[in-house]
């Protein structure tokens, strides 16, 4: 989930992966939220879908209560024309999920954009984005044969990552020296729906390892606690 907040309008966006029943209520939960906290700001609320799927849920824009009636905007990233996300270096982490019949050759042709991309640590950026993000559509393999990692690495998404594994890793004290810290952040990038193949990509822990630390995750996921939002100043 990201908010986006400028000095007029307030744009939130909520990732999906898969469909989800209460999502309808959730847009009109954090709609009326926003609304007590800057009642002068207009909101824009999307709900983006990653991953193609069947279900009427993913086709639901409103949450109605009797008299109340919300509308929201949804966007099924496999229904949008793949040229959209190769003009904007924004939008390439999302290429491989969009109405392409061969999703490997469009992460082919995304890696030479990222190539040519002139600042260093925007390239960083968007590669570790793109890797993570192309995960849901392609087999770690193949993201690592068109992706160099040691790109990825020196990028502030990989770093931020390493940062609260390490500081999460000290302070619950879950294994010992950089076993601990390395459990951990497999623990937030699986927290962040990355998938197991591209955390042992990251982490060099094996899939058995991996899958021990994703029932943790679950584990974690089931206790009740408050939502995490990121808000910037620019829209």
């Amino acid at each position: 989930m990201i908010f986006l907040e400028s000095s007029e309008i307030i744009l939130h966006i909520e990732f999906q992966t898969d469909p989800n029943k209460n999502i309808p209520f959730r847009m009109a939960d954090y709609r009326l939220r926003l609304y007590r906290k800057f009642p002068e700001k207009q909101t824009h609320q999307v709900v983006i879908y990653l991953t193609p799927s069947q279900s009427p849920l993913v086709h639901e824009t409103t949450f109605t209560l009797k008299e109340l009636n919300h509308r929201f905007n949804v966007i099924r990233l496999w229904e949008q024309p793949t040229e959209i996300f190769q003009q904007y270096q924004g939008l390439l982490p999302f290429a491989t999920l969009s109405q392409t019949s061969d999703p490997e050759a469009t992460l082919r042709q995304v890696t030479k954009q990222i190539e040519n991309i002139a600042d260093k640590q925007v390239q960083r950026n968007v590669a570790t984005s793109t890797a993570i993000i192309s995960g849901i559509a392609l087999s770690k393999e193949i993201i690592q044969r068109l992706l160099r990692s040691e790109i990825m690495k020196e990028s502030v998404i990989y770093q931020e990552i390493l940062r609260e594994g390490l500081a999460e890793g000290e302070a619950k004290g879950l294994v010992k020296g950089e076993e601990k810290a390395t459990n951990q952040i497999a623990l937030n990038m699986l927290r962040s729906n990355i998938s197991t193949d591209l955390v042992a990509q990251f982490t060099g822990l094996t899939l058995k390892q991996i899958e021990k630390l994703q029932k943790l995750a679950t584990k974690q996921s089931q206790t009740p606690k408050s939502p995490r939002t990121k808000r910037s100043s620019k829209p």
